[in-house]
């Protein structure tokens, strides 16, 4: 039974932006922090000196999953002060094709009423009921939004495209759990992305690893730090000075990928990262299979990989979690790079005994 929208909303907001160019936070429901709403404000396009309109935006902050629709007021008659304005929903899922949809139907009432009244009774409808229905705004069912359908909506295909075999390095510092930085001057291209990397490493299924639209200031820095491993996305140049924050660096605009010096020894590569690239190329460049099967096809590899680290372990009296042998693992004589990789992947999957 998935989640109800009573469990998985946290809120919504409006923020404006003046004929005299001021963004301000108007109004929301319920009430939220004095931390929040910076983040937020500083989220939204609305604020940002290069005044480029970002019709939708999400990220994530301790966590919160935030959305973020902007549109011009567009000379709308009750909005007489208004140039633009954003709505802002946060949430436990992440599903931007839901969220996008329901932040169109709260701006084209705004846009309609002018007041937030209106857009909190369809807020309310959807929270208590999953459904708000109007003729001139349209409609919104949320159980039409699968999350299922939300982890496949990027194309692996498109990653694959860019960086060839070097997605290996992507695919094991996903698996390791390690920090991934991605840079890239246009916060789209990082949103594309960065939503897809997750499904490289499909048996865990985890988005909450997700942070992709992050600025460098102290309080996101330090929730961020808080993550034991994340894929964060950053339009600021400047992250590429800050090894602190992660294993893997990713420039985008320029197609490069760099390993930082302190996960170089957990991420040497060897004749079995070598395979996987293989794999993931093939897959990729097969014109008649789509994402999910090349998904599926990088998937029953990571299981193979899972399985034979399971065939080192050992299941402790008290029905722990089962253990790294590390002597069963050294007994098989891997290749060097094999093995660190799979005493690095049973560190990350918790099998190492403490």
């Amino acid at each position: 039974m998935a989640e109800t929208e009573t469990q998985l909303l946290l809120g919504v907001g409006l923020i404006e932006k003046d004929t005299n160019g001021d963004a301000l936070w108007v109004w929301c429901f319920p009430s939220t922090t004095a931390d929040l709403r910076d983040l937020l404000l500083r989220k939204c396009c609305l604020t940002d000196e290069n005044k480029l309109l970002h019709t939708f935006l999400f990220g994530q902050y301790r966590r919160s999953l935030f959305y973020i629709t902007t549109i011009e007021a567009q000379d709308s008659p009750v909005l007489k002060k208004v140039t633009h304005f954003s709505i802002v929903l946060t949430a436990k899922d992440f599903n931007p094709e839901k969220y996008a949809a329901f932040t169109r139907i709260l701006c084209r009432i705004y846009l309609k009423h002018g007041s937030p009244v209106k857009m909190m009774e369809s807020y309310i409808a959807v929270l208590t009921k999953g459904i708000c229905q109007s003729e001139e705004n349209g409609s919104f069912l949320s159980k039409d939004f699968d999350a299922r359908k939300a982890y496949l909506a990027g194309s692996i295909k498109e990653v694959v495209f860019q960086f060839g075999m070097e997605t290996v390095i992507l695919y094991t510092a996903l698996m390791l759990k390690k920090r991934i930085v991605v840079y890239h001057p246009r916060i789209e291209a990082i949103q594309e992305f960065t939503r897809t990397l997750p499904a490289l490493v499909w048996h865990r299924q985890d988005w909450s690893i997700l942070h992709s639209y992050v600025h460098l200031k102290d309080d996101e820095l330090e929730a961020l730090k808080t993550c034991p491993g994340y894929i964060a996305g950053f339009i600021d140049s400047e992250v590429n000075n800050r090894p602190d924050l992660y294993d893997v660096y990713v420039n985008l605009a320029d197609s490069e990928i760099t390993v930082s010096q302190q996960a170089k020894e957990a991420m040497t590569m060897g004749k079995l990262h070598k395979e996987i690239g293989q794999l993931i190329v093939q897959s990729a460049e097969d014109p008649d299979k789509p994402d999910s099967q090349v998904i599926k096809d990088i998937s029953l590899k990571t299981k193979e990989i899972l399985t034979n680290l399971a065939s080192f372990t050992e299941v402790s009296d008290d029905g722990e979690k089962p253990t790294l042998n590390f002597e069963a693992l050294k007994q098989r004589r891997f290749p060097p790079a094999t093995e660190n990789f799979l005493y690095h992947l049973a560190a990350a999957e918790q099998m190492l005994k403490i």
